[in-house]
Formats: C-alpha cells, sequence, structure tokens
C-alpha cells in the first residue's frame, strides 16, 4: 500500500486547517500559555501588585531605613558626636581633669587672661615643674621670681581652685606665696594688696591654715584680703591652667547665659576671675570667675596695676 493510499479530507477540512485552530484549539494553546508561564507584562503587574502589599505591610522602621536622605543625616550626626567624644577623651586623657576646658567669666586676669578666653587645665601632677611648691605642682610667684618660672605674663602658676565652703563657682587666680597655719604673713606680703598697718587689721592674717595666698592679676588686692577665699588648700585645687584661647570662651558663656548677666568689675572693689566649664554637665566643676566678692576693700588707684 502506498503512501498516498487512504481516504482525503474533505477540501472544507482542508480549508479550515489553513485558517487555523477551532475552539477546543485555542483552548489548548491558552492551557499551554498558563502552564509556561506569564509574559513580562505579566511579572511587571505582579512584582507591582507585591511592592504594594509590602509597602502596606511595611512598619515605621522600615520606612526610616528606606529614606537615604534621614540615613545619611543620622550617619553624619553619628561621625560628628564621635570625633567630639574622641577628642575629649584625648583632652581628659592629657589633662588628668575633667572638663579639662574653662571659659572665663571676667577680667580680674587681664591684661593675661580676657573674658571669653577658653583656657585648657591640667591636674597638679601634670607637667609639674621642679621649683613647684611641695609636691602641690604650683609654682608661686614668690619662687617664680627666684627660678625665672613665667607663665601668662608674669610669674608663678595661674590655678583654678575651688573652696568647699564657698556657695561661688570655682575661680581662676595666680598664687603669689605659700603660707603656714598661724603665720603673720603680713610682711611677705606686697603693701599695695593689702589693708591695715599690721597683720591684725588684715583678714586671714595670721593664716587660719595653710594654703596659697592668691590673686587676680587685675586685682588691688588679695583674695584672702578681699574675701573671696582662705589660704588655698592644695586639695581645693581644681587644676593648673597651661593654654589660653581667645574668644572661644564666648561660645560656652552664651550657652550658659552669663554674658548677660556677669559684671567684669564693680566700682567698689575687686572682683574674682571666674570660668564656666566649657563641657556640659559632667561631673566637674560649675566654672570660675567670681563678679561679687563677699567682703571687699577699696584700693587706691596706684594699687590697681599690679607689679611684674
Amino acid at each position: 500500500m502506498s503512501a498516498d493510499d487512504g481516504p482525503r479530507p474533505s477540501d472544507r477540512e482542508a480549508d479550515h486547517d489553513a485558517e487555523g485552530p477551532g475552539p477546543a484549539g485555542l483552548a489548548d494553546r491558552a492551557a499551554d500559555h498558563d502552564a509556561e508561564g506569564p509574559g513580562p507584562a505579566g511579572l511587571a503587574d505582579r512584582a507591582a501588585d507585591h511592592d504594594a502589599e509590602r509597602s502596606d505591610r511595611a512598619g515605621p522602621l522600615d520606612r526610616v531605613a528606606g529614606n537615604e536622605g534621614l540615613r545619611l543625616v543620622v550617619r553624619e550626626t553619628a561621625l560628628s558626636v564621635g570625633a567630639v567624644v574622641a577628642i575629649g577623651l584625648l583632652l581628659f586623657a592629657i589633662s588628668g581633669v575633667w572638663p579639662p576646658m574653662v571659659a572665663v567669666e571676667s577680667g580680674s586676669m587681664e591684661p593675661h587672661m580676657q573674658k571669653g578666653d577658653l583656657v585648657f587645665i591640667t591636674d597638679t601632677s601634670r607637667f609639674a615643674p621642679d621649683a613647684a611648691h611641695e609636691g602641690t605642682g604650683v609654682v608661686t610667684r614668690e619662687t617664680g621670681r627666684e627660678v625665672g618660672y613665667w607663665k601668662f605674663g608674669a610669674h608663678g602658676s595661674v590655678i583654678v581652685y575651688d573652696e568647699p565652703a564657698d556657695a561661688g563657682p570655682p575661680v581662676i587666680h595666680r598664687a603669689q606665696f605659700w603660707v603656714e597655719e598661724g603665720e603673720n604673713w603680713y610682711d611677705r606680703a606686697n603693701p599695695d594688696y593689702v589693708t591695715g598697718s599690721d597683720c591684725g587689721e588684715v583678714p586671714n592674717c595670721p593664716a587660719p591654715n595653710a594654703g596659697f595666698v592668691t590673686k587676680g592679676d587685675h586685682n588691688g588686692a588679695y583674695d584672702q584680703v578681699n574675701g573671696i577665699s582662705k589660704p588655698v588648700k592644695p586639695e581645693w585645687i581644681v587644676g593648673v591652667a597651661r593654654v589660653r584661647i581667645p574668644y572661644l570662651g564666648w561660645v560656652r558663656l552664651g550657652v550658659s547665659g552669663t554674658v548677660l548677666g556677669t559684671t567684669t568689675h564693680t566700682a567698689t572693689g575687686p572682683t574674682a576671675a571666674a570660668v564656666t566649664v566649657d563641657t556640659p554637665t559632667v561631673g566637674g566643676p560649675p566654672g570660675v570667675d567670681r563678679t561679687t566678692p563677699r567682703r571687699v576693700s577699696t584700693p587706691s588707684p596706684a594699687a590697681q596695676a599690679p607689679t611684674p
């Protein structure tokens, strides 16, 4: 039997096959297409629906994490804070005290320290010179003249001290000389910076305790004469001034409000150089420079300029 044997389809069936499959064939093809999977357009639609569904389920943290601009701000802020903390820790490691920076509030240390100066201080045990008094780390002005120790425009160390019995802020003044308990130090004092004709007429003379006699470079009397402090005990010393940075202290003073509330000098007598710590409340002393002493003496005009 030849390959051509067998019944032939009718002409109508042949024409129908040429025109294409019927409904049944279309259904078969659609089923095959679904089995193969959706085309690119269908995938895009499904992806869009999926993203919308995920967006509806996303919480606040997910939305924040997806905000590139906010992530950038957070990262930069964290880096800035980290840098400040690192610098603060470095300064603390060098100085040994916290906070290591103070802002001068008044002019009692002029012209060698100005209001608005930022001063770096260290513990008395750091960088102590050989001429320091008996392990205190402080060189008095009396000794400084003998050995040539010069700091901030005059002989002797500038110290930050805080007398516990006084409610005022710490004070930044220069150490003048050391006195022993009960000592009559009137004859050792510069007569321009005391009142009265003998020890009995001078406050804190004889000395009620051993310590440093101190004075602001611009003031006309010792702190122990004008009532700012008793002789300064070594344990009252917060730190020794090492470096002065002009103007930067105004930032701290502006934040604390002392720029508006502090007067550098009064008409009735000298002031105490007060300072404000340059670091927000972190457990350190609040600052140094009193503007109103508890007891005031009125020096003569000639006594206003300290001797070199």
